[in-house]
């Protein structure tokens, strides 16, 4: 067992990484594109293009903003860290949302800017800033020169269909192509991403799947990783439509091989397509070739699919976290993160036109038009962060978290918060999609521990992480059992639950006349983004107080969330409606309103109503004597509206389950709930722990 006593590291500093030395301030852009890499010492030297451009010079739309991925206390002191509202982020704020903006850096800025990604596991190194285009005319140099190398028509296509893995970093698909290209010189690699039609239709509960801020950061970081892949001399093939019809188009024929590399996926929507796109790989290819074929790899877990102690089928996965989490600390090690290529390393189709630009957000199918214009709009002005999607920006922000702020080290007293940037990592988004892997954040957590402090709040990150594999390996087991009403216990039945449409148009809207609920519900359509304990009150009010289905609401969650992960989005919801054949936790919203709002700063902050209330009332306004209502200009039933009228508490559940998160967007979102109320270690944390659910 873990030991939960604080160390500071002795001479815990770690060395920069060398900048150019500059006499005045330089406007630059960071691609933070990987380039080059080199071994050193055990670890991995992620080389970067930093390529200058004048203040005048603006970029295309389609490229993603570098103005609010980098530390405010790496840009110029008129940003410093709490010289505005927008500082505590740790971020500068890109006031556009879209267009790529320019970051000037000071002297001293500069010098720390040679540390961006990751504390120097992955470290950044300039390698153009003369404040000329020279760096993008290399790359392009650089670029035909290994063209002229490639002219042999190759024999073996390698199609690289990115889905929920948008990095290079850590992604064992991009190693399994990279091998196959050192094994075979007439190897050419083919990147690949479908916006498939399908993820952004109409559910059959009603709300379409892809809403405008999930799929303005997907969008986002798709265009990120077309940049990063063309500064290795590589490209992206970005489409919209099924993926099946694209990658048979794309199969190069006449009997040459096409091997077709993917993420293993674990829910069913997925596994439906999976299986299309096999089926049409086989047509195409008419059976002349058997190497022809869609291979499907597993990395998006911390703990790897091939050494956890469970049978393959996952019919022995406990379905309570606490067993599982024992277990597979206990057994299993989490594999080393892999090295992104290096240039030239993914040798390029030859005859696929990539086009110039990245494709404009315009043409993502949405099915809504009013999720075009929130796509098309900034990140809103109260976010917890100005979100930007993107291995960049999650580099970005892990650096931040754990070296620049080492606001890992308090994570444990913070990870309840809900407002302001730094209560908690904010990695959802990234993880959800892949922009980052688990195994990357859980090996700079393990660095910070071994460099500097080790203690409860280091261990509760990798905590969470544990929580994600919990979930993917849950929606395996069960199946689509994990979408049916009485959920994934054993011998569940169907539950009938009430129809009421006003009560769920309520919820979504933020106008329960709960302030803890309305204040978080208005937060996630403004923002596609939401606490872990605000997951958790709003869930547990639409299932176990209002009794509406549970399904309504984790579909709801799936159009809004920028972190939205399928197996922890639908699990959480399943537990949190007590349907996992464990006990019921209800959440008495207004004693967490008072536990974790006294105040009422969150709810205020959301709720404009309510900003003349008293403290002492925000959790719930009605107590208010009349007179008090009228001098806080917030007469209830006015100007808030009254609690909504909820059906008699009979309701006796399906068990314990707890809406915890694990990562990635379900009612717990990244979550810090625990399974049974408390993490029950049998050590020193035991005695620490506390019980959230009161």
């Amino acid at each position: 067992m873990r030991a939960f006593w604080q160390r500071r590291r002795v001479g815990s500093a770690l060395p920069r990484a060398p900048y150019p030395r500059a006499s005045d301030p330089v406007s630059v852009r960071s691609t933070l594109a990987p380039v080059v890499l080199a071994a050193a010492t055990g670890r991995f030297a992620l080389l970067h293009r930093v390529v200058a451009v004048t203040a005048a010079k603006s970029s295309s739309a389609s490229s993603p903003s570098l103005k609010g991925l980098l530390p405010v206390s790496r840009v110029t002191s008129s940003n410093a860290r709490g010289s505005s509202n927008k500082a505590h982020h740790g971020w500068s704020v890109n006031s556009s949302g879209h267009n790529e903006s320019l970051v000037v850096l000071s002297h001293a800025n500069a010098k720390r800017k040679g540390v961006v990604c990751a504390a120097g596991t992955f470290r950044a190194f300039a390698l153009d800033v003369s404040g000329t285009a020279g760096g993008a005319k290399a790359a392009s140099t650089d670029r035909e020169e290994t063209n002229k190398k490639t002219m042999t028509p190759a024999t073996t296509r390698v199609i690289v269909w990115f889905r929920n893995d948008l990095r290079l970093g850590d992604n064992y698909v991009v190693q399994k192509a990279l091998n196959l290209c050192a094994s075979d010189g007439n190897v050419e690699v083919l990147p690949l991403f479908v916006f498939d039609p399908r993820q952004f239709a109409t559910s059959k509960w009603g709300s379409p799947k892809t809403g405008g801020h999930r799929g303005r950061f997907l969008h986002q970081a798709v265009a990120d990783l077309r940049l990063n892949l063309k500064a290795i001399n590589s490209d992206l093939l970005v489409q919209v439509g099924h993926p099946e019809d694209i990658i048979a188009e794309l199969m190069l024929g006449g009997g040459k091989t096409t091997i077709v590399l993917t993420q293993t996926e674990t829910c069913s929507e997925e596994l439906a397509v999976d299986r299309s796109v096999a089926s049409a790989v086989a047509t195409a290819s008419g059976g002349s070739d058997k190497k022809n074929g869609l291979t499907k790899i597993w990395g998006s877990t911390l703990y790897h699919r091939d050494d956890i102690p469970y049978d393959v089928s996952l019919s022995d996965l406990p379905d309570g976290f606490t067993p599982f989490r024992n277990k597979v600390e206990s057994k299993a090690a989490v594999r080393k993160p892999k090295p992104p290529p290096t240039k030239g390393a993914l040798p390029l189709a030859t005859g696929v036109s990539f086009g110039k630009e990245m494709l404009p957000i315009d043409s993502l199918p949405f099915v809504n038009p009013d999720d075009l214009k929130i796509a098309k709009q900034p990140v809103h002005s109260k976010a917890v962060l100005p979100f930007q999607g993107g291995e960049t920006a999650a580099l970005a922000r892990l650096q931040y978290y754990v070296w620049d702020s080492e606001n890992i080290a308090t994570y444990f007293d913070t990870r309840n918060g809900m407002l302001g940037g730094d209560y908690s990592s904010k990695l959802a988004p990234w993880l959800a999609l892949g922009c980052v892997s688990p195994r990357f954040v859980e090996h700079e957590v393990r660095r910070f521990e071994t460099s500097r402090v080790e203690n409860k709040s280091t261990y509760w990150l990798i905590f969470e992480l544990i929580w994600r594999d919990f979930y993917k390996f849950f929606a395996m087991k069960h199946g689509d059992r994990l979408f049916k009403s009485g959920g994934t216990a054993a011998g569940g039945k169907f539950v009938k639950w009430r129809a009421d449409d006003a009560a769920l148009s309520a919820w979504k809207n933020g106008t329960t006349g709960f302030p803890m609920v309305d204040a978080n519900m208005r937060e996630l359509k403004a923002t596609g983004f939401m606490s872990n304990r605000g997951r958790q009150n709003v869930a547990s009010w639409l299932v176990l107080d209002a009794k509406v289905d549970w399904r309504l609401g984790a579909e709801y969650f799936e159009n809004q969330l920028i972190d939205y992960d399928a197996s922890s989005n639908w699990g959480n919801w399943v537990a949190a409606a007590g349907l996992t054949g464990s006990r019921v936790n209800r959440f008495n919203t207004a004693k967490q309103s008072k536990d974790y709002d006294p105040q009422g700063e969150y709810c205020k902050h959301w709720l404009p109503e309510l900003t003349g209330v008293p403290g002492k009332f925000i959790a719930d306004p009605r107590n208010m004597p009349g007179d008090v209502q009228q001098s806080a200009n917030c007469v209830i039933g006015v100007d808030y509206p009254a609690p909504f009228k909820l059906p008699p508490q009979d309701f006796g559940g399906g068990g314990r389950g707890g809406g915890r998160g694990g990562g990635r967007g379900g009612p717990g979102g990244r979550g810090r709930g625990r399974s049974d109320g408390r993490d029950k270690r049998g050590d020193k944390q035991k005695a620490q722990a506390e019980n959230i659910f009161q």
